[in-house]
């Protein structure tokens, strides 16, 4: 059995500077530790994918990461890992609880994953060992995690019931809810199309502010409309951009903007929560809603019941508001980006998209470090 602190003063010493995570009882010690110490920073999330998206943002700002979360969340963090760490080469540190452990007594819920927990970071490719739960042995897990996370691969801790000793919480100060200021509905008339509101955007958003577009036609589009440096494009990790716009922000002094979709928002709708928590004042996240999965061929979405502004406020967002025209978008962004942040954006838009529409001809891992190159982060 180790000290929390024991642990967290070794990962400090190798540059480890952000952590994010959803808790886990054996995850106590550390996290309560990492939580009540004024010199880390810790984003707790809504999902264990919520936490990869913003730590893979914090990475992009120049952080070292760390995500934390039960070996049962490992399932709801496949996706970003596979389809966003992976192809983009961020690397993070996990540290996976060992919930279900053949041979100790548990949960029935944990019996599964307890048994294929080894099996499924080897399936996705990513290093592991246990936790050290020996003083002596914490340099050597270190050196093993640097390794392979200087090649830009994520590495996991599987962390063992009783690896390290209990830690009292030092509960910061509770967070003030901010007073949200909800904006009327703007703008009559045909509605803009996807491509009519991204030129509107890039000629608006000017060459300091950051973004990360979301996954599909979001991201396609912008890149043939324009492509810069200072664009991150979600090839994957679908719901995942709110996370990692949050992470820029929170590590970042430049202005960042998200663009997102309605049917990505809904699937990670707690990132929301998270967002108006932390409360990243140089955060605008705008969120095309077409009604539609345009990407798969025009499904619906249930984005009519959904009043994203109205979200974003009750959440915590410093400004939300709506839109459904293109000049009513102009008119709104210029407030909302005057501002403090978060701000919320929704505009409605058509279906569809530009014809011939190509993919993002630019490498993943070239985007994630041209883009970091701009934060100035690399």
């Amino acid at each position: 059995m180790i000290a929390a602190g024991e642990f967290l003063a070794a990962a400090a010493a190798r540059g480890f500077n952000f952590y994010s995570g959803v808790p886990c009882s054996f995850l106590t010690p550390l996290i309560n530790e990492v939580i009540s110490d004024p010199r880390l920073t810790y984003v707790g999330a809504a999902s264990e994918g919520e936490a990869v998206a913003i730590a893979a943002g914090a990475w992009l700002a120049g952080k070292k990461p760390v995500v934390m979360f039960q070996n049962s969340g490992l399932g709801n963090a496949v996706n970003p890992l596979t389809s966003l760490n992976f192809p983009f080469r961020i690397p993070a540190l996990l540290i996976a609880t060992w919930r279900g452990q053949p041979g100790r007594p548990d949960e029935p819920q944990h019996e599964l994953m307890g048994e294929i927990t080894h099996d499924l970071l080897a399936l996705m490719r990513i290093g592991h060992a246990a936790l050290p739960d020996q003083s002596e042995k914490i340099a050597a897990a270190f050196d093993a995690a640097d390794k392979a996370l200087a090649e830009d691969h994520c590495f996991a801790f599987v962390m063992a019931d009783g690896s390290m000793a209990e830690e009292k919480l030092s509960v910061p100060p509770p967070r003030t809810p901010s007073r949200s200021l909800l904006l009327s509905p703007h703008g009559e008339g045909p509605l803009p199309t996807r491509a009519a509101v991204l030129e509107k955007f890039l000629a608006l958003a000017g060459e300091e502010r950051a973004v990360i577009a979301t996954t599909g036609k979001t991201g396609r589009e912008l890149f043939m409309l324009n492509d810069r440096k200072q664009h991150f494009y979600l090839v994957g990790s679908m719901g995942g951009a709110a996370g990692v716009g949050l992470g820029v922000a929170l590590n970042s002094h430049r202005p960042v903007a998200v663009l997102d979709g309605d049917g990505a928002a809904l699937m990670k709708l707690g990132t929301l929560a998270t967002i108006g928590a932390y409360a990243p004042r140089n955060l605008l996240h705008i969120l095309l809603d077409n009604g539609v999965h345009d990407s798969t061929g025009g499904q619906p979405t249930v984005s009519s019941t959904a009043d994203f502004a109205a979200i974003a406020a009750a959440c915590g967002y410093a400004q939300a508001a709506s839109c459904n025209s293109l000049s009513a978008f102009e008119e709104v962004f210029h407030r909302l980006a005057a501002g403090p942040g978060p701000s919320l954006l929704h505009v409605k838009i058509l279906p569809g998209s530009l014809p011939k529409l190509i993919r993002p001809t630019v490498k993943p891992p070239e985007v994630a470090r041209r883009f970091q190159a701009f934060l100035g982060a690399a």
